[in-house]
């Protein structure tokens, strides 16, 4: 490790710079990583993501992301991940692309000086509840990086030309640090311009977030998530490097998660094949909520075992309602 890191790091802490704290740790987990060091270099990452799970004896925050035009509404949240990729049930393809990105992220820099394209811009697509959101912070977690996730309803303005100015705001605001960055619902901003029920200032705004990610060359890794691709921009498409289709879980994916969210509490006679074939056809979304909702009538009833029938009581509300 190099002395500059850690007097970084001190003087980081000293003056309770969180940013220039994540500046020289992921310098640290990249010079790890390219010692072959993965064992340590993932613990780091794992550290550095976790946020409160250690004691620094202060609390340091992040500076506060931007604001609209009035100052009222913040343009983007900073959370802190708390999901991993080994919390993940997605199909192979998707997870070994993920992985992929991961191992890139910290070689950006051999990549550049080799003059290769950086996979930095990522487009999620696929139906409800099945893990676009999910799969954004375990990136993060695993990057070791603040999770921005960009409030689309403050970011979209009334004001001719605000919305631009907004998403110009938020884009600035990740040059300052590396953030794993979400739009979520993209298409409420990404609609196509052919679209008859779009007006001429939202056109204005496709084109002029065209150019900027166009143009993009910052620290963070830029993600963009959507139940409706179909609804998208032509020209949005070529502007990811990366396309990723999230589908509905198969029925074996099912039981992986269903025995995954269940392993905290136990549950004997909880049959699992029998509740994955009745949530067939669902999101990941409606497991996590299966598991969720037994685990809450057990904890209430002052039981600490999930018993058969808070489970079926759990997929009946389940499977009774949309998705």
């Amino acid at each position: 490790m190099a002395g500059r890191h850690l007097k970084t790091l001190f003087r980081a802490f000293y003056t309770r710079d969180e940013l220039a704290f994540r500046r020289a740790a992921s310098e640290i987990i990249e010079e790890e990583q390219a010692k072959q060091h993965h064992a340590l270099a993932r613990d780091l990452q794992k550290l550095l993501a976790a946020g409160g799970s250690y004691d620094t004896g202060s609390t340091v925050v992040l500076p506060e992301p931007p604001k609209d035009r009035e100052g009222e509404w913040p343009l983007a949240e900073v959370r802190t991940p708390d999901r991993l990729m080994e919390d993940l049930v997605l199909p192979l393809e998707v997870t070994t692309l993920l992985g992929q990105i991961v191992d890139e992220v910290h070689r950006w820099g051999d990549l550049d000086a080799a003059g290769i394209p950086r996979r930095q811009r990522l487009l999620f697509r696929g139906p409800p509840g099945c893990g676009k959101t999910t799969a954004a912070e375990a990136l993060a977690s695993e990057l070791g990086r603040p999770f921005l996730l960009v409030r689309l309803d403050a970011v979209v303005s009334s004001y001719l030309g605000e919305t631009a100015s907004n998403l110009r705001r938020v884009l600035d605001y990740t040059d300052q640090a590396p953030f794993v960055v979400l739009f979520d619902e993209f298409d409420a901003l990404g609609r196509s311009r052919d679209d008859a029920s779009e007006h001429g200032e939202m056109k204005r705004v496709i084109t002029a977030f065209l150019q900027m990610i166009d143009t993009y060359r910052g620290p963070s890794l830029l993600l963009a998530a959507t139940n409706h691709s179909g609804l998208l921009d032509s020209a949005l498409w070529r502007r990811f490097d990366e396309v990723v289709m999230f589908r509905l879980p198969t029925v074996h994916e099912l039981r992986r998660l269903l025995r995954l969210r269940l392993r905290p509490v136990p549950h004997r006679g909880v049959d699992i094949d029998k509740t994955a074939a009745a949530l067939k056809g669902l999101p990941h979304a409606a497991v996590e909520k299966v598991a969720a909702d037994a685990r809450r009538t057990a904890l209430l009833r002052g039981d600490k075992e999930i018993l058969p029938a808070d489970i079926d009581d759990a997929v009946k509300a389940v499977t009774a309602r949309p998705w």
